[in-house]
């Protein structure tokens, strides 16, 4: 999650800081400014890259008070990685705990806020759980569990 919101962040800044300025004195040069449509959007892009920006800096600093004194050392919680075994099918399925705005279900990610990751959250390996969906049920045991302390401390 940081990963992907540093790199919008590193994106965004080059555009505010290299991009933006150049396209903004491009458009200086055509002339009067009152009636330069290239000048009105590039100042107008401005505006939305810095308030993005804001945004951005307060998800991560959120995130980071987040994986320091919310998520569980050892129990499944934002982001954890989760396997289950469902227990019906044999199949397992590995998942990422996420904020709903960072869903990637290509990569496995799972939104807390989900039916699935409000049933797995404050679980640990060998808990059981009966999971209602509108196609069904399913029956699924959590086998592993890598939290964001056990991500933190094998990078250290």
């Amino acid at each position: 999650m940081r990963e992907k919101l540093s790199r919008e962040v590193d994106e965004l800044s080059h555009e505010l800081n290299v991009t933006l300025p150049q396209a903004i004195a491009q458009a200086v040069e055509l002339g009067d400014l009152r009636e330069n449509s290239e000048y009105k959007a590039a100042l107008e892009r401005q505006q939305f890259v810095q308030a993005r920006l804001g945004q951005l800096h307060a998800r991560l600093y959120q995130l980071g008070q987040l994986a320091t004194t919310e998520a569980p050392t050892d129990r499944v919680g934002l982001g954890s990685k989760v396997t289950v075994l469902d227990l019906d099918s044999k199949e397992t399925d590995t998942y990422m705990l996420v904020l709903a705005e960072m869903m990637d279900f290509d990569a496995g990610h799972i939104s807390l806020a989900s039916p699935l990751g409000r049933a797995l959250k404050d679980r640990q390996v060998g808990d059981e759980l009966s999971l209602r969906l509108p196609h069904g049920s399913r029956r699924l045991r959590v086998t592993d569990l890598v939290t964001v302390h056990d991500v933190a401390s094998a990078t250290e």
